[in-house]
């Protein structure tokens, strides 16, 4: 069963950057897909960035495109998120989950995520 551990996170200030790291155990990342998603106090839970099972494909929500890069190292078998140019409105828990399909259709329960803050 693959199992996915989000971490990473903290307090940045605007204008900042993170990497955060989705580390998987129990089977290799090579048949996912690999989505993080994120969820701000009173907002939904929303899509960040997917990356097809062979690295090939990758896709961005608009408010990231352009600061935020995807990309997944088969031999760690761990997905990375480079978040760079951050905004306050970045602020949130950030998820890591598989899916079985490009774009990312989050698969099985939710982990307890990472947070980032970006603040001054």
């Amino acid at each position: 069963q693959l199992r996915l551990v989000e971490s990473g996170g903290g307090l940045v200030q605007p204008g900042g950057s993170l990497r955060l790291s989705c580390s998987a155990s129990g089977r290799t990342l090579d048949y996912y897909a690999i989505g993080w998603f994120r969820q701000a106090p009173g907002k939904e839970r929303e899509g960040v960035s997917c990356i097809s099972a062979n690295g090939g494909k990758t896709n961005y929500a608009d408010s990231v495109r352009g600061r935020f890069t995807i990309s997944v190292d088969n031999a760690e078998n761990t997905v990375y998120l480079q978040m760079n140019s951050l905004k306050p409105e970045d602020t949130a828990v950030y998820y890591c989950m598989p899916s079985l399909i490009y774009p990312c259709r989050p698969l099985g329960a939710w982990g307890q995520g990472t947070q980032v803050t970006v603040s001054s």
